[in-house]
């Protein structure tokens, strides 16, 4: 048997002293200081994980969050710093948003990083749910933020992310493409690129086919290619979506479930299920991976004081608005919220171990995510919890020896 692989997920909060110091503070996303002390902070926390045995460590692409809320828009720069300054965590993010991304930038910056990594690298893919920004940076792609409704725009999302990741994955593993997708061509025309005067060159010292007869470059070579073959694991946020639970078995991504424990272990079954019958011959659980919001305390009556201190202010003001689904009220509602949506998780460490042992029964997945709102959540705080989640909690949990399955 194994334990879980811990990856360490961080959200660069700015950090106030509750809504209405943030309100006073404004616009504290723009604060040049504070970011700089935050990103180099950054670097400590990962080291620190590193040293703790935490298999990876993680971040976000999300943009324009002026407010200080989550200020990460480009976890590529991160990871590179990341991985030049460690030697053993695993480096990645949850993760690129496809569907307002170029699928070729995406396949270059992430081939190349892993190439840094040493193969210490794996790649995180998300739909997108924030209109504030996805619709800004995806409005070339005709794609909009979206939740797993339903919906023409949620449809629309996902055609476009799927177009995206089966064009991210032919640019790793292919000498050279054709990209002819509804919303992505490649090369622009489709018909070839005419009047190129190095023709004859690509031609005679290219990849074969890359220029045609007529002279025209009529694939695109993606270079480099990657240092782990295929390619790097692949990570796909999800929260409630069968479909995306789906889409990731068929190809053998790992999906990363945002989702209370009987959709885990709903979404564990048919992922096991519908893999198998796509050629994979993977455990129950393995390639899973679950996401919680922890606190390791010395008390219950801690544990509550700290989602106040640490996570009240974003749930009620950020993720709220987002989710109407969510409880509404006062602090001590919201608090009681929080706890019932079984994605924040804490207490004794005690309890921490019986809270996880319950979701291992149903859902042992071969990975766990934890996030702390860092820096609003200190990082002496943060790191204390997950010393003690890593001895007194993990050592508890144990899954089967996932083997290597041919992709």
């Amino acid at each position: 048997m194994a334990r879980p692989k811990v990856i360490l997920q961080l959200y660069p909060m700015f950090p106030s002293d509750g809504f209405d110091d943030r309100v006073k503070k404004r616009p504290m996303g723009v604060d040049r200081d504070l970011y700089q002390e935050i990103v180099h902070e950054w670097t400590d926390v990962v080291l620190a994980a590193e040293a703790m045995g935490v298999w990876g460590a993680s971040t976000i692409e999300h943009h324009f969050h002026s407010e200080g809320y989550e200020v990460g828009p480009n976890p590529g720069i991160l990871n590179a710093y990341w991985a030049a300054k460690t030697s053993t965590i695993n480096v990645g993010a949850i993760g690129y948003v496809m569907a307002t991304q170029d699928p070729i930038r995406v396949a270059e910056e992430t081939a190349i990083l892993d190439h840094l990594a040493k193969g210490r690298y794996w790649v995180g893919l998300a739909r997108g749910y924030q209109s504030r920004w996805a619709n800004v940076l995806g409005q070339w792609a005709g794609s909009v933020a979206t939740v797993s409704d339903g919906s023409a725009s949620d449809q629309k999302n996902r055609d476009v992310f799927e177009e995206r990741v089966d064009q991210l994955i032919a640019c790793w593993t292919k000498d050279a493409v054709v990209l002819d997708g509804p919303t992505y061509k490649a090369p622009y025309p489709i018909t070839g690129i005419e009047g190129y005067p190095a023709a004859h060159t690509a031609r005679a010292a290219g990849v074969e086919g890359e220029v045609d007869d007529q002279g025209r470059v009529a694939k695109i070579a993606v270079v480099p290619k990657p240092y782990q073959r295929p390619h790097p694991p692949l990570f796909v946020a999800t929260t409630k979506s069968r479909e995306s639970v789906e889409f990731c078995a068929r190809r053998g991504f790992h999906p990363t479930y945002f989702s209370p424990l009987a959709q885990v272990a709903e979404g564990v079954r048919l992922y096991h299920d519908v893999a198998r019958r796509s050629g994979f011959d993977f455990q129950l659980g393995e390639r899973q991976n679950i996401v919680r919001f922890p606190h390791v305390t010395s008390s219950r009556a801690q544990f509550d004081e700290r989602l106040r201190q640490y996570d009240l202010d974003i749930y009620r003001n950020f993720y709220g608005p987002f989710f109407p689904q969510l409880p509404q009220g006062d602090d001590a509602t919201l608090v009681e919220g929080m706890k019932k949506s079984e994605l924040f998780i804490g207490g004794t460490v005690q309890d921490n171990r019986d809270v996880w042992s319950r979701i291992y029964d149903q859902a042992p997945c071969e990975y766990i995510t934890l996030i702390w709102h860092w820096a609003q959540c200190p990082k002496e705080v943060m790191l204390e919890e997950l010393d003690l989640f890593m001895r007194e909690v993990l050592p508890q949990l144990e899954t089967p020896e996932y083997r290597a399955a041919a992709e």
